[in-house]
């Protein structure tokens, strides 16, 4: 399977806390619930398209945990997203998570770097991250993942947590897609194409 992440993120690259008020307070964070105004059918048929591709999910533990609060309700068998969520194998990445509930659910709790790099030898389509920040930086850095959808949406916040934060491990991506809503939302799909390559704008 190749490893993917789809992230929703700000101009300024904050993904913390977009669906709701109370999602992610963590320092703070007063913002929550910013992809709300701006979502709409064409977007909701984005994500559906989304979930179209995947195999098995890959969860940090706050996702995991919002996701198992909220999926296991929706038990429409005409929902997509839900059938996905609540039928395939999830994964999630936590060394405190004792036991997870949630049908088809695993704790990987040992080196995850080296857990998901055998994960992702087994046969299938993909192996999807949504949201889970913190896990796609690590994962990120350490060469995992083959493919981001970089879901980005026209509002600055100025604070929160950045998925492409300092320190991140410099890479160069290939341009596969991109489209956009009309609330001005773009969806971008980048593909993994190594390291940066520079030059010179200097006029001679």
């Amino acid at each position: 399977m190749r490893l993917t992440l789809t992230e929703f993120v700000t101009l300024d690259g904050v993904y913390q806390g977009p669906g709701g008020p109370a999602e992610d307070t963590t320092d703070g964070f007063v913002h929550g619930g910013w992809v709300v105004p701006f979502f709409d059918d064409v977007l909701g048929g984005y994500v559906t398209g989304v979930f179209g591709e995947v195999d098995a999910f890959l969860l940090g533990r706050r996702t995991y945990d919002i996701f198992a609060e909220a999926w296991p309700r929706s038990t429409d068998p005409d929902d997509p997203i839900a059938a996905a969520l609540n039928t395939l194998p999830k994964y999630v990445a936590s060394r405190t998570l004792t036991g997870a509930d949630w049908h088809h659910s695993t704790v990987l709790g040992g080196d995850v770097v080296a857990e998901v790099a055998k994960l992702k030898e087994q046969p299938g389509r993909e192996l999807q991250i949504h949201g889970s920040g913190a896990l796609a930086q690590t994962l990120f850095d350490a060469g995992l993942i083959d493919l981001v959808r970089l879901i980005v949406f026209p509002v600055v916040l100025g604070s929160g947590k950045r998925l492409f934060a300092e320190g991140r491990t410099p890479s160069r991506f290939r341009l596969a897609d991109v489209t956009s809503t009309p609330t001005g939302v773009t969806m971008q799909t980048l593909e993994l194409a190594g390291v940066p390559e520079y030059g010179s704008m200097e006029v001679e």
